[in-house]
């Protein structure tokens, strides 16, 4: 079986691996939207691999069930690592390879602290974390929220004080302790410039979603311009 001929099967069983993923945040369209950023991000690093970077965007997020049964407690890198170089080994792809495409996905999650160490991985990298900004990262930030029952949104202060998979694990926490630093992460400088400018969309969204959900008290009778008070000082983190 050639390559092409494996990517195909492999697709349709990490399809099915994430097809009842809860959350909609790590799901088969999350995995195609990171594979399509991938390609776009090859143009640019023309000395990669690209059939190691299709791989293992493909197979990125296969374990991500099991971190999600677990609350957390699986991290889903290890854990894919692992299961992808199964499911590679078991359609018989070179070991070499497998164990390339595996190194990828162990090292693709940001909060490992672990970072890519090839043009390959590099890119898979960016590419998944590319898919946690802008409009797309905003859809995905809220749905995850969602699917842990938390709020629509919350001061920075609770967001800082909450803990993952509560309540407080708003849309806004994420952002607040991942998302804004993604830029200076990014492992290429296509991948760099494209977070820049996606966190500029979300920054303004939630300067606006804060203004509406916390709005300045109205002013007193006779004056003109509401009272300031901390809560409505521009934050730093727009």
């Amino acid at each position: 079986m050639r390559f092409p001929e494996i990517f195909s099967a492999l697709a349709e069983e990490v399809k099915a691996r994430l097809s009842g993923a809860p959350g909609g945040g790590h799901d088969w369209d999350h995995t195609c939207r990171v594979m399509r950023n991938a390609e776009r991000l090859l143009t640019e690093e023309p000395g990669a691999d690209r059939e190691t970077v299709l791989f293992a965007a493909l197979l990125h997020d296969c374990a991500r069930p099991e971190e999600h049964a677990s609350r957390g407690k699986v991290c889903h890198a290890r854990k894919g690592a692992e299961l992808a170089a199964e499911l590679m080994k078991a359609r018989g792809l070179p070991p070499e390879f497998c164990a390339a495409v595996a190194e990828i996905i162990r090292t693709h999650r940001y909060r490992s602290g672990a970072r890519p160490g090839t043009p390959e991985g590099r890119i898979v990298f960016d590419a998944d974390k590319l898919d946690s900004l802008g409009a797309a990262g905003l859809g995905r930030a809220f749905l995850f929220a969602g699917s842990c029952g938390a709020r629509l949104h919350n001061t920075k202060e609770e967001a800082i004080g909450g803990t993952p998979y509560g309540p407080e694990d708003t849309a806004y926490r994420e952002y607040l302790v991942k998302l804004r630093h993604l830029p200076q992460a990014m492992q290429t400088p296509a991948g760099r410039r494209l977070a820049e400018e996606r966190l500029g969309f979300m920054a303004e969204f939630f300067r606006r979603l804060d203004e509406e959900v916390f709005p300045a008290p109205a002013a007193p009778e006779g004056e003109t311009c509401p009272p300031k008070t901390d809560r409505h000082k521009k934050k730093e983190i727009f």
